[in-house]
């Protein structure tokens, strides 16, 4: 996930819900600053927490993380 895909399909799966960074954070049981990381490149989330972001937006683990897949 070095390019930041994953955050940048996380950024772009969340304001397509009209979701703030606070709201997801809420959704997924960790601080707003958090999804910030994660958008941003700087962290990723593990593997549990990245099945519950797929849940969520209900798509493929797949689709957050390789650019290919779609």
């Amino acid at each position: 996930m070095k390019n930041n895909y994953f955050g940048k399909t996380l950024k772009s799966l969340r304001i397509e819900k009209g979701l703030s960074q606070r709201k997801l954070g809420e959704a997924l049981k960790v601080v707003n600053q958090t999804i910030s990381f994660w958008e941003n490149g700087s962290r990723e989330p593990d593997l549990d927490t990245l099945l519950e972001i797929a849940r969520y937006f209900e798509v493929p683990v797949s689709y957050l993380i390789d650019e290919n897949s779609i």
